[in-house]
């Protein structure tokens, strides 16, 4: 029998404006319908009503990982310093990490994922090839110094994810387990309600030769993502990938140099020349783990530093700044070309071998034409680094991509032997040699699927939750004095009978109008008004989603609520 949740005594305040600070529909709704409180930036308070979906996405998320055979575990939030010294990451995170010392002077973080401390615990309890493949996982509270929490839950310094991990002893092995964690990951999605894609994603500095996310499309979601209209093709922009076939720079003129006064910019030089910013080669300069490195791509396009950023992880990059050019006489501000640059040249696919450009010449006012890439000049990187637009050619079938907004919701990765090398993750295998263990890690974001849904479901009154994950089956409203009351209770104690969970707002001296608001603000995928047929022992069954509203006896609403659920 379940327990039936009376609204006189639920700490649930539900306002009727927005927050002034949130920005977001699922910031508004979770705190307006008393789903979840404020506490500083980027740290929440779950209230009953939050905790409840909170738990109900952590159970599907749960049962779905115990189904492929994943084993839950619990490891410590607080984690000593040397496991991420080891791995880089201590340094590699920056001021992402909270760190803190303990009365005796000794360094500690509070985890933001563990891979370290996963590949610890396998080493430790794992020695032989019999023990293996396992998979483990966790749903526990994360920690990230985000520099700009925003969106509510949707980006804390604190969040609740499942991360799970796999070890097995041979790359087919680990195929296996990253297809169980997808499989995994579908049904978990189709269960919670949400609308997703999986994408192609960049692993950065995570490594591995495998990565995809899992991304609920949203107005509010800070990732963005392409997709094929004829199906062939869904990427992270970050992922993308562009490639064009090597031209025959034979029939070019030999490169020319031109005299192009005070034309330091793209739109410059275009306008001067009369000739399309395609025609022409940007060079951004960037410095990369402190090394000035030259960036070229078409003068018409942008250069995604984010993307940049994920090719060349764990290196930092960043802008040059103007002190960075004193000393250095060949780099001329406004008038860099990659002909002589004595200085690492990375280039988009599309300044592929035998294309011909105008680009600076690495003097004052003065440009050069018909610069022909593999014959004026070397690229020493080819990575995709353009800013992806709307229209930009499918890798698969050329049809133009669309672009989309959406939250990230979980990613997978092939690790592959990065933190067991790290560690010497070894095992006896079968012919009596040590093997190096290989891995996957697998994340889920189980507050932040809270926000997903409400962005995805909500309406112009209020959250619209899955019955999957709702805190409740039957939101009951009792629209009136004491014999509507009185039924509101029989019958919220009549499904609590059956098995229902129940949410009864049965609180005195406060109007049907505002219990009806609040009902629809709440979003409980049904709701059972006793109104003004109480008398004969008839409600109303109205559907939050649909709207559809139906008169039924007492009888027949539990005997249908029973059915449905």
């Amino acid at each position: 029998m379940s327990q039936v949740q009376r609204m006189s005594r639920l700490m649930a305040k539900t306002l009727r404006d927005d927050p002034a600070d949130a920005e977001t529909l699922s910031h508004k709704l979770l705190v307006r319908a008393g789903y979840v409180r404020r506490t500083s930036a980027g740290l929440w308070s779950w209230l009953p009503l939050g905790k409840k979906v909170l738990d109900n996405i952590a159970r599907v998320v749960r049962e779905e990982m115990d189904a492929i055979g994943a084993q839950e575990v619990l490891l410590p939030a607080l984690l000593p310093k040397e496991p991420y010294e080891a791995s880089g990451r201590w340094d590699e995170y920056g001021d992402l990490l909270f760190r803190l010392k303990d009365r005796k002077g000794g360094d500690y973080l509070l985890g933001p994922t563990h891979e370290e401390i996963f590949t610890l615990v396998v080493k430790d309890q794992c020695t032989s090839y019999k023990d293996l493949p396992v998979m483990l996982y966790q749903i526990q509270t994360k920690y990230r110094d985000e520099a700009r929490p925003r969106s509510g839950v949707l980006r804390g310094r604190e969040f609740l994810m499942k991360d799970s991990y796999s070890f097995d002893t041979t790359d087919e092995g680990l195929v296996e387990s990253y297809a169980l964690h997808r499989a995994a990951y579908q049904k978990i999605f189709a269960r919670l309600g949400l609308d997703y894609r999986i994408v192609s994603a960049i692993s950065g500095a995570m490594g591995g030769s495998a990565s995809e996310e899992f991304l609920a499309p949203a107005a509010a979601g800070e990732d963005t993502f392409v997709d094929c209209p004829n199906g062939d093709y869904a990427a992270n922009t970050e992922a993308v990938t562009f490639t064009t076939p090597p031209v025959d720079g034979a029939a070019h003129e030999a490169m020319e140099e031109l005299d192009t006064p005070d034309t330091p910019t793209i739109e410059t030089l275009a306008k001067f020349l009369g000739v399309p910013a395609s025609a022409t080669l940007k060079n951004l300069l960037v410095k990369v783990d402190g090394e000035i490195t030259a960036v070229g791509v078409p003068g018409d396009r942008e250069v995604d530093l984010g993307k940049l950023g994920e090719h060349l992880a764990p290196a930092v990059v960043e802008l040059v700044t103007a002190e960075d050019f004193e000393g250095r006489p060949e780099l001329v501000r406004g008038y860099v070309g990659p002909q002589g640059l004595k200085i690492r040249y990375i280039a988009d696919p599309r300044v592929a071998p035998g294309t011909a450009w105008v680009t600076g010449a690495n003097k004052a006012d003065t440009h050069a034409r018909s610069v022909v890439c593999g014959r004026d000049f070397e690229v020493d990187d080819y990575l995709d680094v353009v800013v992806v637009e709307e229209g930009d050619p499918c890798p698969v079938c050329g049809t133009g991509l669309k672009l989309g907004r959406a939250i990230e919701i979980g990613h997978i990765f092939q690790l592959g032997r990065k933190y067991a090398d790290t560690f010497q993750l070894d095992v006896l295998g079968q012919q009596g040699k040590p093997v190096r263990v290989t891995m996957g890690s697998y994340g889920i974001g189980v507050s932040r699927a809270v926000a997903a849904l409400a962005e995805q479901t909500a309406d112009e009154q209020g959250l619209c939750w899955p019955r999957e994950i709702a805190p409740a089956d039957v939101h009951v409203v009792a629209a009136g004095k004491a014999l509507q009351t009185e039924l509101a209770v029989d019958v919220a104690e009549q499904l609590a009978a059956a098995g229902l969970r129940v949410l009864v707002d049965e609180r005195p001296g406060v109007s049907p109008g505002v219990k009806f608001t609040d009902a629809e603000l709440i979003g409980v995928p049904k709701i059972l008004v006793a109104g003004r047929r109480a008398g004969d022992g008839v409600v109303e069954l109205k559907d939050r989603r649909t709207g559809e509203r139906e008169e039924l006896t007492v009888a027949q609403a539990v005997a249908r609520l029973t059915a449905e659920a």
